[in-house]
């Protein structure tokens, strides 16, 4: 597949702290899916999505975002993305609104259709009720709801998530998954990683397992069923497989 059909394509990524944590990976996620990413704690889930983002340089390969060379072209590249972590940094002083117009300003979006858009987004958050309160005093769940709708206010077209319903309700976790998935409807391209496999299992496109740093597995979950002979078993006991075979490995 051409980088060009993709919204990532990423060769040999690779990367190294007092271990090997990514190992030469490849990847590829299609224009317009829902991807989600699993895989054992230190797999390298996070390091791989963090080089993707530009966040964090690679020791070695390359990362194209819609064909734009990350590495060579890290503006370009991260002006048609939205990174949200698993631990938010938003500015508590500000207002849920105030944050998201302040956001927008920075991505050099019109007032007008950033306070339309930032209102919008925190409604379907469910965050109505505190439009008005300063983030200060919000909990882990709601500031997580906050930097979400932050990444998404300049409208990119690859929105990348590390665990973003940790920390949250059934009600806020279902709110999350809603507007994801008319992210997706709409045409944007959703990389996400967590540890619920149900929500994998439910909501992706296609699912990779990571293990050690390298992809062991990928398709939709039927494909990964079919590859593993395994016609009528869960994610999760698919992924516990896949996860003990590369441990024995």
């Amino acid at each position: 597949m051409k980088s060009e059909q993709s919204a990532l394509q990423v060769r040999g990524l690779t990367k190294r702290f007092d271990r090997l944590a990514v190992d030469a990976l490849d990847l590829t996620v299609r224009r317009g899916e829902f991807y989600a990413l699993v895989g054992p704690n230190g797999a390298g889930k996070t390091t791989t999505l963090r080089m993707v983002a530009g966040l964090l340089r690679p020791d070695a390969g390359t990362v194209a975002i819609f064909g734009i060379d990350a590495l060579a072209e890290p503006v370009a590249a991260k002006q048609m993305m939205a990174w949200v972590s698993d631990e938010p940094m938003i500015y508590d002083k500000l207002t849920p609104l105030e944050y998201l117009e302040f956001v927008a300003g920075l991505w050099g979006v019109d007032p007008e259709v950033a306070h339309r858009s930032a209102r919008d987004l925190l409604v379907s958050l469910g965050l109505e009720p505190h439009l008005g309160e300063r983030c200060e005093g919000f909990s882990k769940g709601m500031r997580q709801k906050v930097a979400l709708a932050g990444a998404l206010v300049h409208d990119p077209s690859l929105i990348i998530l590390d665990e973003p319903l940790t920390g949250l309700d059934a009600v806020s976790a279902r709110h999350v998954k809603g507007l994801l998935s008319d992210r997706v409807r709409a045409g944007s391209t959703v990389i996400m990683t967590t540890h619920i496999l149900e929500v994998a299992e439910r909501m992706a496109d296609r699912i990779g397992v990571i293990a050690a740093g390298r992809l062991v597995a990928e398709g939709t979950l039927a494909e990964l069923r079919q590859q593993n002979g395994r016609s009528d078993t869960s994610l999760e006991d698919l992924f516990i497989a896949l996860v003990d075979v590369e441990a024995a490995a």
